[in-house]
């Protein structure tokens, strides 16, 4: 990572990003679960992509989150997926929001992508509402 921060300051403000996206409960539970298998993988997830990428100011967290929303439903990464639409109460995306950028998903990414982002985005939307 170059900057001018260094490894804990990307983890602190990495750390503060993280749980002001997806929840402090969440995040603080991912990493009490942590074992020696994943506890440098959540370190470095939180220091590069919340620290390093999220951290950054150029685009909103709005934006950051609409991105992320569409490369992983093109990915077919349906789980984190999952998370990153339960952290639009967070982000300020519109169920609209989600549903046009799931219809441009399904026009560069293809109609199996976009079909399983909008099954998952109706579960966690239904879910919220509980």
């Amino acid at each position: 990572m170059s900057s001018d921060k260094t490894d804990d300051e990307f983890f602190d403000l990495g750390l503060q990003v993280r749980k002001e996206v997806l929840g402090a409960a969440y995040v603080d539970n991912a990493l009490s679960q942590s074992n020696d298998i994943d506890r440098e993988f959540q370190k470095w997830i939180t220091s590069t992509a919340w620290g390093a990428i999220w951290g950054r100011t150029q685009l909103s967290r709005r934006d950051r989150s609409l991105i992320t929303i569409t490369q992983l439903a093109s990915l077919g990464n349906l789980e984190e997926l999952a998370l990153h639409l339960r952290a639009t109460k967070n982000t300020g995306l519109s169920k609209e929001d989600i549903k046009e950028a799931l219809m441009q998903v399904g026009v560069y990414s293809g109609v199996p992508a976009a079909n399983a982002a909008f099954r998952i985005a109706k579960k966690v939307f239904d879910e919220m509402e509980d």
